[in-house]
């Protein structure tokens, strides 16, 4: 049982009040559950997360359905998860299955009136929710009310490097005050756009891992494949190729695999688990 005030546990003997009733000045979201069900376990944060932003917007109902076969029998409940929009004691809308949290505020838009967001709150959803073109609009606009802040700035730089617009990005990474340059977001995405830079120079990844197999020990092909890697964002398999390169030739290019993983640990900060694990292994190499 949640300790949110917006969400409950309902039953047969509570539905009525609870529910049908309550929905007649507050719409209620009826999450029909149960312990086995995977979906279920992707979609339960997702829905008591939404009831808490929400602020009582909608009352969050939880029905699980092993302990409350009849009740949800009767709400024609014929797989996991089932959720119910009700709202003046009718079922408005609904659907089946885990969905992601930008799809389910799509349903509870249509029928509940969502609380003010703040802007720069509203820009990082937009973002996580993949929508980097309206995150850019809000913080877009954000700048142009408050041109000094620097938070601001810095997320829009980095959904400039996300969209391809180095360029742009670089001026506005430039443009911070010195002692914001060296704040870990920025100097994590300096060293994101010093990769993207390299992008274009690299050859693919299956030639790469040819020339690997065909000598393990090759240099060129050990630094360019982790940088591939690490263009993936498959950074525990580029910070494994760059050690292998500090192993066999650390004086390469002046010791480049060393600053690359260096590069990488800024990129990706030092509360990453791969950062944490791989910066012992260079601490061994290196003593």
């Amino acid at each position: 049982m949640s300790s949110s005030p917006y969400i409950f546990d309902a039953t047969a003997e509570n539905f009525q009040e609870k529910v049908m009733q309550a929905s007649m000045t507050t719409p209620v979201l009826v999450d029909v559950w149960a312990d086995w069900c995977a979906p279920c376990k992707q979609l339960t944060p997702v829905l008591e997360k939404l009831a808490n932003d929400y602020k009582g917007g909608f009352m969050l109902a939880k029905v699980n359905a092993d302990e409350q076969q009849e009740l949800s029998g009767s709400l024609g409940v014929r797989s996991l998860p089932t959720v119910i929009l009700v709202k003046n004691g009718q079922a408005v809308d609904g659907f089946n299955g885990a969905l992601p949290e930008g799809e389910v505020r799509k349903v509870l838009d249509k029928h509940v009136e969502a609380p003010a967001e703040n802007p720069h709150d509203k820009a990082h959803r937009l973002w996580e929710e993949g929508d980097l073109d309206g995150a850019l609009t809000v913080l877009t606009e954000m700048n142009q009310n408050d041109p000094g802040d620097l938070k601001v700035l810095i997320d829009l730089a980095q959904i400039k490097a996300e969209l391809g617009d180095i360029e742009t990005a670089e001026q506005v990474l430039n443009s911070l005050p010195p002692e914001e340059k060296m704040q870990p977001q920025a100097r994590q995405l300096a060293a994101r756009l010093k990769f993207m830079k390299q992008a274009g120079e690299l050859p693919p990844i299956q030639e790469l891992e040819k020339t690997l197999d065909a000598n393990p020990k090759d240099s060129a092909a050990l630094h360019q494949l982790a940088l591939q890697h690490v263009l993936k964002d498959n950074n525990a398999e580029a910070m494994d190729l760059l050690i292998r390169l500090i192993q066999s030739d650390a004086s390469y290019k002046d010791g480049i695999a060393k600053t690359t993983l260096i590069e990488l640990f800024d990129k990706l900060g030092n509360n990453n688990a791969d950062v944490r694990t791989y910066r012992r292994k260079l601490y061994t190499l290196m003593h």
